[in-house]
């Protein structure tokens, strides 16, 4: 549950505390997508049973986020695919993939297919630093995720949104889980779906504090926001 203190989180504030974990508290970028791919699988394994989940990977951070989602669901007893059509050049991208390939996770490539064809779908296209209109492939993408009928799980921030004030052009996602990462962004406010979690177990306890994140239960990496 929500504690009632807790901070959402605008553009710059979120890119701020971004910084602030690496620069201050010694965090790489690598480390962080690890922690928050593992809170969205475990996030994902608390509400949905195992099945085929096609995870829909963008050229950024959160893409990132859910190439090592995608393993950990594979871990979990899931049957991840991926759809990555514009893969970056940088190491840490290729490595991350690589380790999907290890794992026996496909690409695929006609995604209309594979989205009327599983039981989940994770929106890792868009985070927290988009801005602008949706190009191509990902104005197509995003055209046939809203016309699928499965269940579509929004890490962070729903594509197509604002990271403040939503969906405000209506050609946005509507997931049935957002799973926000370190702290919830404003557009989480919107969010009309069943399931919220929050994956930042990886917070300082000064940050956390300050921020106004929950206590986690347990040993999970994530916790459901009310």
């Amino acid at each position: 549950m929500a504690s009632s203190n807790m901070k959402f989180l605008g553009q710059k504030l979120a890119q701020s505390i971004d910084v602030d974990l690496m620069s201050k508290y010694g965090y790489s970028i690598d480390q962080l997508m690890e922690l928050a791919g593992l809170s969205v699988a475990q996030s994902i394994a608390h509400e949905y049973p195992a099945g085929k989940v096609l995870l829909c990977i963008g050229p950024g951070n959160n893409g990132g986020d859910g190439l090592v989602a995608a393993r950990h669901l594979k871990h979990f007893g899931y049957r991840p695919v991926l759809y990555y059509p514009k893969q970056p050049s940088k190491d840490l991208y290729k490595n991350l993939l690589l380790q999907c390939s290890s794992h026996h996770i496909p690409l695929i490539t006609d995604l209309a297919q594979e989205a009327s064809n599983c039981d989940l779908i994770v929106d890792a296209i868009f985070g927290f630093s988009f801005h602008g209109s949706v190009r191509a492939p990902f104005d197509s993408a995003l055209n046939i995720l809203r016309q699928a009928k499965a269940p579509l799980v929004a890490v962070d921030i729903p594509s197509g949104w604002d990271v403040e004030a939503g969906d405000v052009h209506g050609l946005g996602l509507s997931p049935d889980m957002l799973i926000s990462l370190t702290a919830p962004k404003v557009c989480a406010k919107h969010f009309k779906g069943r399931f919220h979690y929050l994956g930042g177990r990886f917070v300082p306890p000064d940050m956390a504090k300050e921020l106004g994140i929950p206590q986690f239960p347990g040993s999970d990496q994530c916790i459901r926001l009310d």
